[in-house]
């Protein structure tokens, strides 16, 4: 029996699967929360990554308990992206992390975009635009803000490259999540050195030599092998992003898949062979944590525009859902563009969201409710229909996440991508991602030859009890509904401060 443990550790818990290699199935799962800090200033979102270990070790702990802990080979973990742990010379957390859903660096994105020369420069240097979501403008941020915290700053480190710190004690990087901070030249797969001296000439020296994603990290730290009752020749992989990890979990390792991933925010990636650079960088030109590419949108608004709504109208998930469907396709005229959070594509950091078409009709919880289904949507189409035009074209979508779990949701998915929509057998796509990761990584060691989709085409497994098909008098309609859309965004944004200080600044 070979067993591997999976973690995922989000923005609201963090969660931890066993794998039965053997079995090809999921034995064991457990869940710990964590909290976002309260209080802070509008556009800070940052947690302690002290509660990430503890969650970690609890879930693990858990889990451990419910197997034969001594058929535990090693544990593959998903971070949430982009996010800035910064350590000092002794690996001591310096102050809370500043987390992918942080829009308060807008400025540093600017000054980034003008030093480095201009937003072109930016995608000849590195690949990417500087966004707040990034890593690179919270690093400035720090610098700018606190400068006597950034010079106690000796590490830097991504979420889930601290908790494999926590587990191993060894700093490390792969070019999954790396590709994140906007500080990697995705095509080389190399630290960017014009991105680096924008923001400080030691930067360099703070950042982990950048590794392979079949890597392994190392093995258990003694202490925590012994405190989680398993073996210190457990090995930890190399892991990676959320997203990274939710495409190994959902099977997207080959050219032709593609995920959407429907949780707080919203994702749809693909594997690519090559890089696919986006000339107007709304595209964000990642590499996978496979050994290829991964070009994937990323919208800031999906289930917290549905929860907000949910909970306005005091609906349990499921009758929110009964309410959604009661409703007509179009929510009778309502559109919602759902910068509930501002917005990463298209990137309007300070966006806010508006509901038109508003009558004495259409105004009542159940359009309302398909409005918000409708209109996070269409925003993610937004991407997909980018990923089209730059020869990513979908046949199929995979779907993950809470938004996954809505039969009414689904059925919207496929009318307005205009593709079959399925979702997965196991939905924790990013834990079993984990968990596959660390089975490949230990395949690698005993032959370089081996691939990860040898072991994800027989685990990873399509619920297709699920899947929807598009009806096509929906699809013409959510077309219409989809260029309403698009047109009321490009009219807003001017109006949204934040861009017109970027287009000056990176002119």
């Amino acid at each position: 029996m070979s067993l591997y443990i999976g973690i995922d550790s989000g923005t609201q818990s963090t969660k931890a699967i066993v794998l039965d290699l053997d079995q090809k199935k999921v034995i064991a799962e457990a869940r710990a929360p964590h909290r976002l800090i309260p209080g802070l200033p509008v556009g800070h979102m940052e947690q302690h990554p002290q509660e990430w270990t503890a969650a970690l070790d609890t879930v693990i702990a858990a889990v451990v308990a419910k197997v034969d802990a001594q058929q535990i080979r090693g544990i593959g973990v998903s971070g949430q992206q982009h996010g800035f742990v910064p350590l000092d010379a002794q690996g001591a957390v310096i102050r809370p992390a500043k987390l992918w859903c942080d829009t308060s660096t807008v400025e540093e994105c600017a000054l980034l975009t003008k030093k480095i020369g201009g937003p072109k420069a930016a995608l000849r240097q590195i690949g990417l635009h500087f966004l707040p979501g990034f890593t690179a403008p919270k690093i400035l941020w720090l610098k700018r803000h606190e400068p006597a915290n950034f010079r106690r700053l000796r590490h830097v480190l991504l979420p889930h490259d601290y908790l494999n710190f926590h587990l191993t004690g060894n700093y490390f990087m792969e070019h999954g999540d790396a590709s994140g901070t906007a500080l990697m030249d995705v095509r080389k797969r190399v630290w960017s050195k014009p991105a680096l001296a924008a923001i400080d000439r030691n930067l360099g020296d703070w950042l982990p030599a950048l590794s392979g994603s079949d890597a392994i990290v190392g093995t258990l730290r003694p202490e925590l092998a012994k405190q989680y009752g398993l073996s210190a020749d457990v090995i930890v992989s190399a892991g990676g992003g959320d997203n990274m990890m939710g495409a190994i979990g959902t099977g997207n390792v080959t050219p032709g898949v593609i995920t959407a991933s429907f949780g707080t925010s919203g994702t749809i990636y693909a594997f690519a062979s090559q890089p696919v650079v986006d000339p107007q960088g709304e595209i964000a030109a990642f590499c996978s944590s496979t050994g290829g590419w991964m070009p994937l949108l990323c919208t800031m608004n999906v289930t917290t525009v549905t929860e907000h709504y949910r909970r306005l109208f005091g609906l349990e998930p499921r009758a929110f859902d009964e309410t959604a469907a009661s409703a007509p396709v179009g929510a009778g005229g309502l559109v919602l563009l759902p910068y509930l959070e501002g917005e990463r594509t298209p990137n309007v950091p300070l966006g806010s969201g508006v509901l038109l078409g508003i009558n004495g009709r259409n105004v009542q919880p159940a359009y309302i409710a398909r409005a918000a289904m409708e209109g996070v949507t269409m925003g993610m189409n937004y991407g997909l229909r980018r990923l089209a035009a730059l020869g990513v074209k979908a046949r199929e979508i995979r779907v993950t996440g809470g938004g996954a779990k809505s039969p009414v949701w689904r059925q919207m998915m496929a009318d307005i991508f205009g593709v079959p929509v399925v979702a997965m057998v196991e939905d924790e796509g990013a834990a079993l991602g984990g968990a596959l990761q660390a089975a490949w990584a230990l395949a690698v060691r005993a032959n370089r030859k081996a691939k990860i989709s040898d072991l994800t085409s027989g685990i990873v497994a399509l619920d297709e009890k699920t899947r929807c098909q598009p009806n096509k008098a929906n699809v013409a309609r959510y077309r219409e509904q989809q260029a309403l859309q698009d047109n009321l965004g490009q009219a807003l944004r001017p109006l949204f401060p934040d861009q017109r200080r970027l287009a000056n600044a990176g002119a």
